[in-house]
């Protein structure tokens, strides 16, 4: 990490260098990334949200973070939310940090660059709890995430056109070091 610094990123501006890390790191298509660039986009105009990025001297962004305070009217919310009931955690969803994206190009994974932007961008955080989504199987990303105390709140989460079920997790702020 040390050829690698993270600080403040203009997503907007770097929209698509952004998603090229998340392709990369996701194996997304064309048309995926297309779709999510109007995410993004979208997103970044809600209340606190914040990016943060990882790039090299030379200026190549090699991770990504960010995310916002959630809203139980957006829709990942609306999704997650039926799912987070019947657990009786539907509360996470109040003062909670949500982390939308965290990707880090794969010829730069296992460096520690994917903790070091969660732990900042939720340093950053005024609510008390963060929460995310990730694939509902065992990973470097969910193994990640349970090491800075993320805990399951709801398995088998199923998003409209994900071909795979999610898992929504939850930790108190700060994270665990």
């Amino acid at each position: 990490m040390d050829d690698v610094a993270v600080g403040p990123l203009d997503l907007a501006a770097r929209v698509d260098d952004a998603l090229a890390v998340q392709a990369l790191a996701f194996g997304l298509s064309d048309e995926e990334i297309a779709v999510r660039r109007h995410i993004v986009l979208r997103h970044l105009g809600c209340p606190g949200a914040r990016a943060l990025g990882a790039t090299t001297p030379e200026g190549r962004l090699v991770g990504f973070v960010y995310g916002m305070p959630n809203d139980r009217a957006h829709w990942w919310s609306t999704v997650v939310e039926p799912y987070l009931r019947n657990e009786c955690l539907d509360h996470w969803l109040d003062d909670s940090f949500t982390i939308t994206e965290l990707h880090v190009h794969p010829g730069y994974q296992h460096r520690g660059l994917g903790r070091a932007l969660i732990t900042r961008i939720t340093d950053e955080a005024a609510e008390p709890r963060s929460i995310l989504s990730a694939i509902d199987t065992e990973s470097p990303a969910r193994r990640l995430y349970r090491s800075l105390g993320y805990q399951d709140l709801a398995r088998r989460v199923l998003f409209p056109s994900a071909p795979t079920p999610y898992a929504v997790m939850g930790a108190p702020l700060p994270l665990k070091r």
